[in-house]
Formats: structure tokens, C-alpha cells, sequence
């Protein structure tokens, strides 16, 4: 093991064997931690020095839904680090023919050292994760996208240098996305505006326990539906889709109530003149960002995207790991 990753891995040690399943559950110093170990690892995947520090582990990946950037960040990173991924679709499984989630958790901690699942509930992965012997990983449910967010937040580290005090500007549908960051700005102090329609925005539970964290922290969140005011000073504008997936009957609705949200050429001049823009992909230029916008200088989307497969091979080392 090289020395940065021994560096890196020191710091984290009580990590070993625990789940992924919200920000929530990881301090400020871990969370920097695991943004180190990407780092390391990105530095040698780029210098092409081998890193097999899951020689021999297996990840059982299992997807309720449909992916690009989750699954092969996910199955390119375990066979990167000298492990194995089993694509596992609810199709394939005996869970898409009634068999209980309590039962696949048993019987999958018997085959393989982890766990990673994008589904629907966050009830479905706590309970993965309460009945299963080994770390499980939340790959995306419909309220939290952690592992999104930490990719995020290592591309805000590599171009701003920190994240302490850095201000993010998310606009748009109060959604995974932007509960994760939520909860991610709170932990690491960090300020986060979040401008969306007044019955978009994010989930209040969410928003009590990201201010309750930020106390800590120094944190500063707000909601507001005024994206004007919202990237006044950001550092960073981030965006999603206006309809997430098993949304798309009301894209129509939506695409109405989210009329004035766009992040444009217009909106971004309103942001610090060195502000970067964010999209955790797929995009649909036109609707939530204008094509100038996402293909233009401030755009970081594919440097975050690239960034998906380093935090999460870091991920994977720390909790399966020796």
C-alpha cells in the first residue's frame, strides 16, 4: 500500500465494516478523510501505479433502478482495486419475485463483502443494511444521494481549495440531491442557498436535521424560492433534473411550477465571476440549464462526473478494507 494511501487510511480506521447509507451518520474528519483517499487514488490511477487494495473482495451491486455513472463508477472502481462487481437488477434476483429484503440481506453477506443498492425507499436500505453482516452502500434512494455528494465535494476541494465556508447555490427541485447536500454543507460547514418552488422544495425533517448539524458546524442554510437571491456571492451553482426518475408523468407539471429556475447565462451572472457549475448528470439542456450554461467555461460537470469513480473506489476501501 502506497505511503499516501497509508497516510490516508490511518485516519479511518474505525470505518472498516461500517454502512454508507446517509452523510449523516459521518463526521467532518472522516468525511475529509475519504476526500484524501480519493485524492491518492486518483493521483495514482492517473500514474498508472497499480492500487489492489480490495485484492480478492466482492461487491454485490444490486439496482432497482436504471444507471450509468453509479454503475460503472461502482463495477470499473471494484475491478480497479483488484475486487470483483456482480450486477445484480431486480430482474435478475429473487427481491423482483417477493422474496424479502431481510432474506437477500442474509443470504448476499454469505457470497460477497458488500453491498451496493440503488433503489427506491431509504426505509428499503435501512433495512438491507440492519439485517446484513457486511457494509452496505447507498448507491441512491429517493431521499438520499450520498455518494453523489461526496464526488461533489471532492471537485469543489480540487478547484476552490476548501469547503469550509465555500457557498453553493442549488436551484431546482428539492430533491436527493438536495437533501444530501444539505446534510453534506451542514456537516463540513459549508453555506448552501436552496431556491425552488414553494411546493418543490426539500423535505422539512431533512432541513431541521442539516440546520441541527450546521449549528455545530458553523453552517449557514437556506430555503428560499427566489434563485436570484440565492446565487448572490456562490461560489458554485448546482443544478439537477426537474422530474427524477419515476417522475416522469409530471415532467409536464413540472416543467410548468419550475418556469423561472433555469440556470442561464443570466443567473450566473448574477454568482461570484469565478463560480463553477454543477450537474450530477444526466442533464437535459434547455429545461433546468441552457446549453451555453453546461457546455460553457464554468462548467465542472464532467471533471464531478469522473470524480463519482474515485470518492467511490475511497468509499470502498475504508469500509471493505483491511
Amino acid at each position: 500500500m502506497g505511503v499516501g494511501i497509508k497516510r490516508a487510511t490511518a485516519k479511518f480506521h474505525e470505518l472498516h465494516g461500517r454502512n454508507f447509507l446517509t452523510l449523516a451518520d459521518y463526521t467532518e474528519e472522516q468525511i475529509n478523510s475519504l476526500l484524501d483517499l480519493a485524492e491518492n487514488l486518483k493521483y495514482e490511477r492517473r500514474k498508472g501505479i497499480p492500487h489492489h487494495y480490495l485484492e480478492g473482495k466482492i461487491l454485490g451491486m444490486i439496482f432497482d433502478k436504471a444507471s450509468t455513472r453509479t454503475r460503472v463508477s461502482f463495477e470499473a472502481g471494484i475491478y480497479q482495486l483488484g475486487g470483483s462487481g456482480i450486477f445484480l437488477s431486480s430482474n435478475d434476483i429473487q427481491i423482483g419475485r417477493g422474496e424479502s429484503i431481510t432474506d437477500t440481506a442474509q443470504v448476499l453477506s454469505s457470497y460477497v463483502d458488500g453491498i451496493m443498492i440503488r433503489t427506491y425507499s431509504q426505509s428499503t436500505i435501512e433495512l438491507l443494511a440492519e439485517k446484513a453482516s457486511i457494509p452496505v452502500i447507498n448507491g441512491l434512494t429517493d431521499l438520499y444521494h450520498p455518494c453523489q455528494v461526496l464526488a461533489d465535494f471532492q471537485t469543489i476541494k480540487e478547484l476552490k481549495g476548501q469547503l469550509n465556508g465555500v457557498k453553493i447555490a442549488y436551484i431546482g427541485d428539492g430533491n436527493n440531491m438536495a437533501h444530501s447536500l444539505l446534510i453534506g454543507a451542514a456537516t463540513m460547514g459549508m453555506r448552501l442557498s436552496i431556491a425552488s418552488p414553494k411546493n418543490y422544495q426539500p423535505d422539512a425533517d431533512v432541513v431541521i436535521n442539516a440546520k441541527r448539524i450546521g449549528s455545530e458546524s458553523g453552517a449557514v442554510l437556506e430555503i428560499s424560492d427566489c434563485p436570484e437571491d440565492a446565487v448572490q456571492q456562490a461560489d458554485v451553482i448546482y443544478t439537477d433534473v426537474w422530474a427524477s426518475m419515476g417522475q416522469e408523468e409530471e415532467q409536464q407539471k413540472r416543467e410548468i411550477a419550475f418556469t423561472g429556475y433555469q440556470v442561464n447565462r443570466s443567473l450566473l451572472s448574477l454568482a461570484k465571476s469565478d463560480v463553477i457549475f454543477m450537474h450530477c448528470l444526466p442533464a437535459h439542456r434547455g429545461e433546468e440549464v441552457s446549453a451555453d450554461v453546461i457546455d460553457g467555461v464554468h462548467s465542472v460537470v464532467f471533471q464531478q462526473a469522473e470524480n463519482r469513480l474515485h470518492a467511490q473506489k475511497a468509499l470502498m476501501v475504508a469500509l471493505l478494507g483491511k
